[in-house]
């Protein structure tokens, strides 16, 4: 393997940072969630699971570094992934031992896990995609342009984290067993996905196309899918949990997006109607004052060389 360029120490220290602190969290919770003899065995497991985290994350971590002066996202696709795989599979048992739980469930330690994970992979999002260290994106208006896009994908990760926290968090009235699995790992799929896709846009930005991706796919499995999850929760099983911040964000977003979207197919048809009508026609010909116009100094080259051509073959003879 060859050396990585230089990388930017700040930025790779930030993203190990975050990840660290997050997946010690889960960890905690993990370790505190089993009593007895179990500890020390989940401890162990947990520990040598970290260990082979972080020898992936020394190698990865730098390249995401590296690679921030420049429009490639690659490494830090493959960091996002690396990390919400991890993540959510120690949040899956986190969950479960709080399902099997038989105690008095404690209110304030489901809700500061919510918090950790709400403040944790939004964060990792931003320091990954590093807009203000993209020195190759020198206009001010295509910054801004990446930072609205940046700020709807930290709206829908809020949103998608929702949904998997109302799974944890106590409630009256549980939902069946099968609505709570497809629920954990359809937000388990959009929280792999959308990032990357997002990271992806954002590194064809920074060159000169325009993507609009995300902004559909967005469109349909976060606001159209959600709204109808919290909608069948609120209606259907009597959900309390259900935020309806979140639902007037997902309606208020269809309409901007689908807007949006509409604006920039008309955009499309408008840009190729134009280019249609200045292209020129394969059955225009010039007119015949051009055509039985001749220069007079091509004709006169002309006469010249016939002048020519008669000596130059008699001496040639």
């Amino acid at each position: 393997m060859t050396p990585p360029p230089p990388a930017n120490k700040p930025h790779a220290c930030m993203s190990a940072m975050v990840i660290i602190s997050t997946m010690a969290a889960m960890d905690v919770y993990l370790v505190e969630q089993n009593l007895g003899p179990q500890k020390i065995g989940v401890c162990i497991t947990v520990l040598v699971g970290d260990l082979c985290f972080l020898i992936a994350l020394r190698y990865v971590a730098v390249w995401v570094g590296a690679e921030v002066k420049t429009p490639r996202r690659g490494y830090a696709m493959v960091l996002w992934f690396l990390y919400v795989f991890v993540l959510e599979i120690k949040l899956y048992f986190i969950y479960m031992n709080y399902k099997s739980e038989k105690r008095v469930p404690d209110p304030l330690a489901r809700k500061t896990l919510t918090l950790l994970l709400s403040v944790g992979v939004p964060s990792l999002f931003v320091t990954l995609a590093a807009v203000d260290r993209m020195e190759h994106v020198r206009i001010f208006r295509k910054k801004e342009s990446l930072r609205n896009r940046i700020f709807w994908v930290v709206v829908d990760l809020l949103d998608v984290l929702d949904i998997q926290a109302n799974l944890w968090e106590p409630l009256k009235k549980g939902l069946p067993l099968w609505v709570e699995g497809v629920t954990f790992f359809y937000c388990y799929a959009l929280l792999l996905v959308l990032p990357c896709v997002s990271l992806s846009e954002i590194g064809t930005q920074g060159g000169t196309r325009k993507t609009v991706v995300y902004p559909v796919l967005s469109l349909a499995v976060v606001n159209v899918a959600t709204l109808f999850i919290r909608g069948g929760n609120l209606l259907w099983y009597q959900d309390p949990r259900v935020s309806t911040v979140f639902l007037g964000k997902n309606a208020l977003a269809v309409a901007v997006k689908t807007c949006a979207v509409l604006q920039y197919r008309r955009q499309l048809s408008d840009a190729g109607r134009g280019a249609d009508r200045n292209a020129p026609r394969l059955d225009d010909a010039p007119p015949a004052s051009s055509r039985n116009h001749t220069p007079a100094r091509t004709r006169a080259g002309s006469q010249h060389t016939d002048s020519l051509a008669p000596s130059f073959i008699s001496r040639e003879l």
